[in-house]
C-alpha cells in the first residue's frame, strides 16, 4: 500500500475519489462533551482486542478495505501504517478537525518511523465540492511533518486536556506557525468559554442574535453556518445549547418543544422531530442578556465541558477576552 489518508468526518467522500489506497476517518468530537480518557484513546489507536467492537477501534472507520490491508486490521494504527510510502493528514480549519489533527500527531510522535512518512494537507472542506471529480482536481497545499509540527501538536493537545484553560491561553503567546491553522482554531475555541459579561459563549450569543433577527426555526440555527459565523459545534450540539438556553430556571429562549425535556440525547430521530416543531423567540430576559444587561449564568445552572475543563456554576472559567478564573 503506497498512499493512505487520515481525515475527519468532513473528508468522508475522499474514500470514493481514488486519491489513496485507503482512507481512515475519525468521528471523535473533541470540541463537545468530556474528552475520552487517555486509556480509551490509546485502546482506539492500539491493537484490537477480542473484546473491542469495530466502533471502538480505528479499523471500524475505513472507507473500503483492500485484500492486503484487511488482513492487518487488528494492528495498532502506527504499525498498520508502517508499510505505507506516504500517510496524508487531510484536516481543515474547523476547530474539531484541528483537535483531531493534534491528537493524531501527538500519537505519532511516539512512533518516529511512521511519523517520518506523514504529510499534512491544508484543505478547506467547506470550499471543496462534494462531487468526486471536484475532489480529485482540488489543489491542496502540502506541509511535511517534522519535529516542529509534532512538538507543536503535542504541546497543544496536552494543554487542551488540562483541567483548566490556562495552558491553552498561554499557547497564544507561543509560536504555533508550524501548524498554521491551529491558532485561529484555538481563538475560536476560547471564544466558547462563558463571557465575563453575559455568561454565554460565542455560539450561544450568536443564536440569541439570530433569534432577535427573526430566525425562529431550529433548521436555520443549525444550518446557516456562514450567517451564524461560528464553526465549533455540529447540529445536535447546537441543539443541546438551545436546550440550555430554553430549559433553565430563567430561560432566555421560548418556544422550544417541551418533549425535549425528557427525550434521551441518544434518541436523535425524535429529538430532530421536536426541534423541527419548535418556533423560537427571545424572552425578555434573553433580550437583556443579548444587550449585555444580564448574566445568564447567574440565574441558570452551567454544566458542560471545554476540553479537559469541567465548567460548572461553582467552577466557571470566563473569557473577556482574557481568562478570568472562578
Amino acid at each position: 500500500m503506497k498512499r493512505l489518508i487520515l481525515t475527519s468526518s468532513s473528508g468522508t467522500n475522499l474514500s470514493r475519489t481514488g486519491l489513496a489506497d485507503l482512507v481512515i476517518t475519525s468521528f471523535f468530537r473533541f470540541a463537545w462533551g468530556p474528552l475520552p480518557c487517555p486509556d480509551e484513546l490509546a485502546a482506539f489507536l492500539g491493537p484490537r482486542s477480542k473484546e473491542q467492537g469495530s466502533g471502538y477501534h480505528w479499523s471500524g472507520y475505513v472507507g473500503g478495505w483492500g485484500p492486503d490491508a484487511e488482513e492487518r486490521r487488528d494492528l495498532g494504527l502506527a504499525e498498520f501504517c508502517e508499510p505505507c510510502e506516504t500517510i496524508e493528514l487531510w484536516f481543515d480549519p474547523d476547530p474539531n478537525d484541528q483537535l483531531l489533527l493534534i491528537w493524531l500527531l501527538d500519537y505519532f510522535q511516539a512512533h518516529p518511523k511512521t511519523a517520518a512518512k506523514l504529510v499534512l494537507r491544508l484543505v478547506d472542506f467547506d470550499l471543496m465540492m462534494a462531487r468526486e471529480e471536484e475532489l480529485r482536481r482540488w489543489e491542496v497545499f502540502d506541509v511535511l511533518v517534522t519535529e516542529a509540527e509534532l512538538e507543536t501538536a503535542s504541546m497543544r493537545w496536552q494543554a487542551y486536556q488540562a483541567p483548566t484553560p490556562e495552558a491553552c491561553v498561554d499557547l497564544l503567546s507561543k509560536n504555533l506557525s508550524a501548524l498554521p491553522l491551529l491558532r485561529p482554531a484555538l481563538v475560536d475555541l476560547l471564544a466558547e468559554l462563558p463571557s465575563g459579561v453575559t455568561g454565554l459563549g460565542a455560539t450561544e450569543m450568536r443564536l440569541l442574535d439570530m433569534l432577535a433577527r427573526g430566525f425562529e426555526s431550529t433548521n436555520a440555527l443549525f444550518h446557516l453556518r456562514t450567517l451564524r459565523s461560528t464553526r465549533i459545534f455540529g447540529e445536535f450540539e447546537i441543539g443541546y445549547l438551545i436546550d440550555g438556553l430554553a430549559h433553565g430556571p430563567r430561560p432566555a429562549v421560548a418556544g422550544l418543544d417541551d418533549e425535549l425535556r425528557t427525550l434521551a440525547r441518544e434518541n436523535l430521530r425524535d429529538r430532530l422531530k421536536a426541534y423541527r416543531r419548535s418556533r423560537l423567540s427571545l424572552t425578555e430576559f434573553g433580550k437583556a442578556v443579548l444587550a449585555h444587561e444580564e448574566d445568564f449564568s447567574r440565574h441558570n445552572p452551567i454544566d458542560r465541558w471545554w476540553g479537559g475543563t469541567h465548567l460548572t456554576s461553582d467552577h466557571l472559567w470566563r473569557w473577556n477576552p482574557a481568562l478570568v478564573a472562578p
